[in-house]
């Protein structure tokens, strides 16, 4: 209310965030990993049959002993979300909504939705058995492609459902979520979730009958996909930053409005896959260059992150590309090889990581 914004500079309240501390410390292992390829917006990253498989836009790509890529399919959408089964089978959703299976047990099927309204957001995907895959969508509201438009007008119509693919039925889990990006299964069955708006983990019951459990919260940035850790824990992805200039305009909903309606959308005051690219873009005076040097420490829409998580998904430790940095918005992780391969969307990059990076602890 008005009474509330007019006090709250003398209740001493501000917008604050979360540091960059500890197990989150910052350094450059992001930047400074071998370059695994040279791809055009990395994303959905899954092992199949031994193969390392990822999409590019509409493309389905597999990555070859020989360091070449195979092309495996072309979709007349761009892939979204990506999963495999264990007989090397795959699990592929599409920014138009359809969820399609490429090789195993289900070749040729597609879904045209989950549920039954028909979501048409699928951002991720978990395979929970040969008969059962578990969806994240996004948003009620938009697709994948406008995940931008969902977080400024505040959106919270994100649900996460089970899928019985031998007789179609499709259970709800968890409703009214922003923005679930991310999907572990547990060992119980149980779900955990990468809630990116409300820069959160939570942990859903597998019959979707139990109250939403908050797992990690107050997160740094906006996570997106999850994946197990060979050792135990998880792996997860952080795709963009919080800053207080972006959560100030997430505060004011006439100005916002305004944005939205009269900017266009790589120029909005929020947050991005990669920044830098055009002096059309919104700055803030310490992201400003001096004699020709970005500062690592600076204010920006984007950056890169992956954060390691203990078995009871408290983070450890952290790979990071800064502001000044290349490889940023990292949308996905998946161990292959003994090594993490990062998806670096914003860098155009897929890059190799040594789990025990001495430099990320």
């Amino acid at each position: 209310m008005w009474l509330d914004r007019l006090l709250d500079p003398f209740r001493g309240k501000a917008i604050t965030i979360p540091p960059l501390d500890g197990a989150l410390k910052p350094n450059t292992a992001l930047d400074d990993a071998p370059l695994l390829a040279a791809v055009e917006r990395p994303d959905n990253l899954a092992v199949a049959d031994g193969r390392l498989v990822f999409s590019s836009g509409p493309r389905l790509l597999a990555l070859r002993p020989d360091a070449c890529l195979e092309e495996l399919a072309v979709f007349d959408h761009p892939v979204t979300a990506l999963a495999a089964f264990a007989d090397g089978g795959l699990v592929i959703g599409l920014d138009d909504g359809a969820i399609v299976f490429r090789g195993g047990a289900h070749h040729g099927r597609t879904l045209p939705g989950i549920g039954p309204g028909r979501l048409a957001c699928p951002v991720a995907i978990a395979v929970m058995n040969a008969t059962t895959i578990v969806v994240a969508q996004g948003s009620a509201r938009h697709r994948p492609s406008d995940w931008v438009v969902d977080l400024m007008e505040k959106n919270a119509t994100g649900s996460v459902w089970r899928f019985d693919l031998e007789d179609g039925s499709a259970t709800a889990l968890g409703e009214n979520l922003a923005f679930p990006h991310g999907l572990l299964i547990e060992a119980d069955r149980s779900i955990v979730v990468a809630e990116s708006w409300r820069h959160r983990l939570v942990r859903l019951a597998a019959d979707g009958r139990g109250r939403v459990e908050p797992v990690l919260s107050k997160l740094a940035g906006y996570p997106a996909r999850l994946a197990p850790a060979a050792g135990g824990g998880a792996w997860l992805a952080l795709f963009a930053p919080r800053n207080r200039l972006i959560e100030f305009v997430l505060s004011e909903d006439a100005y916002r409005a305004d944005m939205i309606r009269d900017v266009e959308r790589d120029f909005w005051i929020a947050p991005a896959l990669s920044s830098g690219r055009s002096f059309l873009e919104p700055l803030q005076c310490g992201g400003v260059r001096t004699m020709g040097i970005h500062k690592p420490w600076a204010p920006s829409r984007s950056y890169g992150l992956v954060v390691r998580l203990d078995a009871a998904l408290a983070p450890v430790a952290s790979w990071h590309s800064r502001a000044d940095g290349a490889r940023h918005g990292v949308t996905a992780i998946v161990e292959h090889e003994g090594r993490l391969i990062a998806a670096a969307k914003g860098g155009d990059a897929l890059v190799a990581i040594a789990p025990e990076t001495e430099t990320a602890r």
